[in-house]
């Protein structure tokens, strides 16, 4: 009876969560070199082969954050030293950028493959995520009712800011709302807990 969005949305926090929990294990100095090698060895048996792609789906990681190990490993061996997080996230943005077709490549397939993580994710989340807000500026012009916008507030020198205050506070279903933040996410249990940590409580102080 769900909607598809709320299903994937569901998915997504489930499969992060997932992600978290094994994280660890595969950033040990051992499992690093083990993937490298399996994927210069894959990438010399079949240079088309999405050898990433397939090894990450093997191990049960995310594609993207398995380009990122390789990508650092084969960094490191090029130049000697770790390289920077700009430099990484420049080049898992942009995988042209990288010294090597093949692994471009490699990267880019992972890229586009990987449904929770990585740069075209973060695109897409932030598109929906700017989509609510609008809709939700739109709801509340329709009502008439008198707020001020997150970046009327950053303009006034605030730093956390929820998405909207209200002039005049409302009241639903008995309870009054002073302010309103958009989530385009699943709201489950943890979630909340980590927002009111980061987030909510700040405002319900301030505002």
């Amino acid at each position: 009876s769900q909607s598809q969005s709320t299903l994937l949305s569901i998915f997504s926090q489930e499969y992060q969560k997932q992600i978290k929990r094994t994280h660890a294990k595969h950033h040990t100095a051992e499992a690093i070199e083990a993937y490298y090698q399996r994927y210069l060895n894959g990438v010399m048996k079949n240079a088309a082969a999405p050898v990433l792609l397939e090894m990450a789906n093997e191990v049960d990681f995310a594609p993207s954050l398995m380009a990122r190990i390789v990508l650092e490993r084969f960094l490191q061996e090029k130049e000697q030293a770790i390289p920077s997080k700009t430099l990484l996230n420049s080049m898992l943005r942009d995988p042209s950028q990288i010294p090597d077709g093949v692994l471009a490549n490699q990267i880019y397939q992972c890229t586009v493959n990987d449904c929770c993580y990585g740069p075209l994710v973060d695109c897409i989340k932030h598109a929906i995520g700017h989509e609510h807000e609008v809709l939700l500026r739109e709801m509340l012009l329709e009502k008439n009712l008198s707020f001020i916008a997150e970046d009327q507030l950053r303009a006034k020198g605030y730093d956390k800011t929820p998405d909207f205050i209200l002039e005049v506070p409302i009241a639903v279903e008995g309870h009054i709302i002073h302010w309103i933040e958009s989530k385009a996410s699943f709201g489950d249990e943890s979630s909340h807990q980590a927002y009111l940590q980061d987030q909510f409580w700040s405002y319900w102080n301030r505002y």
